[in-house]
């Protein structure tokens, strides 16, 4: 009689099972890849317009280059040589500058502020009115108070002949060029300022200018040790933004004094300017605008630092 065996039962193979962990990695991988694809055009465009001329401006300022040249050579560190003694004198210039256009604008816009922050009639329409030279193209503003200083037809003089006083070249000497420029910028940036102070003024507690008040605090003195504390850390946000933007201005300077008389109000972007259109040497251009791309970092430093040490607060 014979026997038979059944074969033994096969096992089917059965996939691992599929870990948790795995498939957030895999999402995560996908999400990475989905962001990615979204910010590239973004990135080749930054890479384009700002990463590409910046490597190019180093490596020129590497180069005796000009423009009515088509060869270049190579000279190291010359142009920086060349151009570190103006360097020195044009940033000179241009702190000076960017610092009392910082300055009055400042005051001028907080003084409008506190004045726009009281009850008075029609300051709805006063607002509006002194936004305006916030809103005209720097170019326009600077011819416009090029005219009014014009030492032939100007508005100033006309009113000093008027007056029966002795008219003046202000845009011709170098003890005004500077004052009329910043008198310019002034009347052009107090808007923003004004902005800013008059929204931190209308977010600050009534109630603690009611106490102070009740304590027997003077306007002054409520000013003072009330509303100046809450204006500080937007105003000073404000001030260095404003000192940054005007430490790189050329329009106003270029067009109203051209960086003259002599050199009274050349500042570095004026100067970088004349290297490259006036005496045709893009090295030494190029060397001028990387030692002003370094001073202009610190300064944008000094910003960050500061915007650090106020959000501590």
């Amino acid at each position: 009689m014979a026997i038979t065996t059944d074969p033994p039962p096969t096992r089917t193979a059965v996939d691992p099972p599929v870990r948790a962990t795995d498939q957030s990695r895999s999402a995560g991988a996908r999400d990475r890849t989905f962001g990615f694809m979204l910010a590239a055009p973004a990135l080749a465009l930054f890479l384009v317009v700002a990463v590409y001329p910046l490597a190019a401006g180093v490596a020129t300022s590497f180069y005796d280059q000009s423009l009515i040249r088509p060869d270049r050579r190579f000279v190291g560190l010359g142009n920086y040589a060349a151009v570190w003694p103006d360097f020195v004198d044009r940033l000179g210039t241009t702190l000076v500058f960017s610092g009392l256009a910082t300055v009055f604008p400042m005051l001028v816009g907080l003084a409008l502020a506190v004045l726009l922050n009281a009850r008075l009639r029609g300051r709805g329409l006063l607002r509006g009115a002194l936004m305006l030279p916030w809103l005209l193209p720097g170019v326009v503003v600077s011819f416009l108070w090029a005219w009014i200083f014009n030492d032939s037809y100007g508005v100033i003089n006309h009113l000093l002949s008027v007056a029966g006083l002795p008219e003046a070249d202000f845009l011709g000497r170098p003890a005004t060029a500077m004052a009329t420029v910043v008198i310019a910028k002034t009347w052009n940036s107090f808007p923003w300022v004004m902005v800013v102070a008059l929204a931190a003024l209308q977010s600050l507690p009534r109630e603690q200018l009611e106490a102070a008040a009740l304590d027997g605090a003077t306007r002054a003195q409520r000013f003072r040790h009330v509303s100046l504390p809450h204006l500080a850390g937007p105003l000073a946000l404000v001030a260095m933004l404003e000192f940054i933007y005007n430490f790189g201005s050329f329009d106003m300077i270029f067009v109203m004094t051209g960086g003259g008389p002599g050199d009274s109000t050349m500042t570095l972007a004026v100067s970088l300017y004349r290297y490259a259109f006036t005496e045709f040497s893009l090295g030494r251009a190029a060397a001028m605008g990387v030692l002003w791309l370094v001073a202009l970092s610190a300064v944008c430093a000094g910003y960050f630092l500061l915007d650090k040490k106020l959000e501590s607060r």
